[in-house]
């Protein structure tokens, strides 16, 4: 069920920024008749989806798509004509195999890279340390876009959630710095149900909010 008071409850704290925020609905485990109610209800925001089966089965060009969550090369075939963008870009591997599909396709494929910012071993993304020369590696792939950055933070208490927040904070302001043909940074994708308001009080500009919205998940697909 869409909770309609948490919506605009999240809506009045994008407002108090001040800033523009994109708002991505996260449609994981969620019913294709949810989905199509919700944006009617909300039609401003953008879908995303963590798995490629998920958002094939739910794929309508009515509405705008972002892969969210980990991708793998040999399923970028499958979502690289549906989604604007896609959040989940760490590895040379899978920039190979989008720049190869986004050929064929003849587009520009728009990429976020992904960062690990608590070194989680069962998350994916490039290590903070490392996010500035992966980008640079990336100079001669001309089907790819690197658009901004993107982080699944650690579920930690707020002290030490800030201060990822902080350093996840001047991460996006050093890579706005780099001059390249195919990068122009514009998004921090930070910040989900739990989080997105600390994520706010810092830089992000994109929220990924599932379960605030949609309460938790109701069914496990069989795909």
């Amino acid at each position: 069920m869409i909770d309609l008071d948490a919506l605009k409850r999240i809506r009045e704290d994008v407002a108090a920024t001040g800033r523009e925020i994109m708002l991505i609905a996260a449609t994981k485990t969620q019913r294709k008749e949810t989905v199509d109610e919700f944006m009617t209800i909300a039609p401003d925001f953008v879908l995303g989806e963590n798995r490629v089966q998920e958002l094939v089965a739910k794929y309508d060009e009515r509405y705008r798509w972002h892969l969210i969550g980990q991708l793998q090369t040999n399923k970028v075939k499958y979502i690289i004509d549906k989604v604007e963008l896609i959040h989940s870009l760490d590895r040379i591997e899978l920039a190979k195999e989008i720049e190869k599909q986004a050929f064929k396709h003849q587009k520009v494929q728009s990429c976020l890279v992904e960062i690990n910012m608590g070194g989680e071993v069962t998350k994916g993304g490039v290590a903070p340390e490392e996010v500035t020369d992966f980008i640079r590696s990336l100079e001669d792939y001309k089907h790819i876009k690197i658009e901004g950055i993107m982080s699944v933070l650690p579920n930690i208490d707020t002290p030490e959630l800030d201060a990822l927040y902080d350093e996840l904070d001047v991460i996006f302001d050093k890579v706005k710095k780099i001059k390249q043909d195919n990068v122009e940074i514009k998004y921090l994708s930070a910040g989900m149900s739990g989080d997105y308001k600390t994520a706010l009080s810092h830089k992000s500009n994109v929220l990924r909010l599932g379960r605030i919205i949609f309460g938790e998940r109701i069914y496990t697909p069989s795909v």
